[in-house]
């Protein structure tokens, strides 16, 4: 779910689009928007403080099997929501789930592997080490 969370329904949808259809569903509830107060810690293991609000949109359908799929994903796009969910409950089936993961999430989550390292190599290329321009004083 955090892949697909994570992931943009278009990079979804394309997956899907060399899959056999998701099963027919009916929704259950939403998807609706709403907001979700974000919190933190101080330092990470402190005192907890509100650190905001953000846009989530959730979606709970149930599929032609009878599987129940949910999904809350950042902002407001009820599509997304909705196909998270109909993959959820498509997850569970004991027949297709495996087949289902190793062709839709697995390349998912490796583009977004990707990405992520790309935004890292970018971020190290502009990194300053302060201990070199210490040592070079004259």
């Amino acid at each position: 779910m955090a892949t697909l969370a994570r992931a943009e329904r278009s990079a979804i949808e394309a997956q899907l689009s060399a899959e056999p259809a998701l099963p027919d569903h009916t929704r259950l509830r939403g998807p609706e928007a709403g907001l979700v107060m974000v919190r933190g810690r101080m330092g990470g293991s402190g005192a907890p403080f509100n650190l905001g609000e953000m846009t989530v949109t959730r979606c709970t359908i149930r599929n032609a099997r009878g599987q129940i799929g949910h999904a809350y994903i950042a902002g407001r796009d009820g599509q997304k929501a909705e196909l998270a969910a109909a993959l959820d409950a498509a997850l569970q089936d004991p027949d297709d789930g495996a087949g289902l993961e190793a062709r839709v999430i697995a390349p998912l989550a490796e583009a977004l592997t990707q990405a992520d390292k790309a935004i890292r190599a970018e971020a190290e290329a502009t990194r300053v080490d302060f201990f070199t321009l210490a040592t070079m004083r004259s």
